[in-house]
């Protein structure tokens, strides 16, 4: 493990959990709850180079009416068809057809291994990349706060899982899928937030 930096740990899970509120319905709490320029701390703190396109990401949310961004989002994410960026990760990596049996997919394990648990309301598929960016939150809180304790050998076991998580999971997929959004967004917003996610989730899989 690199050696551990407090602010930037913090930076990094707070990335994880503002890039995850993302990929959900564009709502106007994302402008009154100061989701950008928190984005924009935390993307600064941890590293110069993504402040420019945090500065993008914000801009371009600001530029569009709400309205505007949900027919965008829709379009991407939910059909009416077919999603022209599907956010799910079995969508992108060669895995089995999904069933009751074999659910979609395997991160199941490795949420159970880090504890992860979704809330029973919550209607979506364990895949979905919001969710998938929430438990890496949890991993990189985790793993931070045992280095901060002095707890090693928990520090080292939740690294190794974050970076088979990254490896198997969201790392695997996070490329085809940033282009999808790239290529059939309307907005500037989505193709920032695509360019911006995949940047982060590259540094982190290093």
């Amino acid at each position: 493990m690199s050696e551990y930096n407090p602010d930037k740990a913090t930076a990094r899970a707070d990335l994880c959990r503002f890039l995850s509120a993302c990929y959900y319905e564009p709502a106007i709490e994302f402008a009154e709850e100061n989701l950008f320029h928190s984005l924009l701390v935390a993307a600064t703190r941890l590293n110069p180079d993504l402040t420019d396109k945090a500065r993008k990401l914000g801009e371009a949310f600001a530029a569009h009416d709400l309205q505007t961004l949900l027919v965008d989002y829709t379009h991407l994410f939910l059909g009416p068809l077919q999603a022209l960026a599907n956010p799910y990760g079995s969508s992108w990596l060669k895995t089995p057809v999904p069933t009751d049996e074999n659910p979609p997919p395997a991160v199941l394990s490795l949420y159970s291994a880090g504890g992860f648990e979704m809330d029973d309301e919550f209607k979506e598929l364990p895949d979905h990349v919001a969710v998938e960016l929430e438990f890496l939150y949890l991993l990189t809180f985790k793993q931070s706060r045992a280095e901060a304790a002095g707890e090693t050998e928990q520090a080292v076991a939740t690294a190794d899982l974050r970076a088979q998580f990254l490896r198997e999971h969201l790392g695997a997929w996070i490329g085809p899928f940033s282009v999808a959004v790239k290529t059939h967004a309307e907005t500037e917003f989505y193709r920032q937030l695509a360019d911006f996610t995949e940047r982060f989730v590259r540094m982190e899989s290093v």
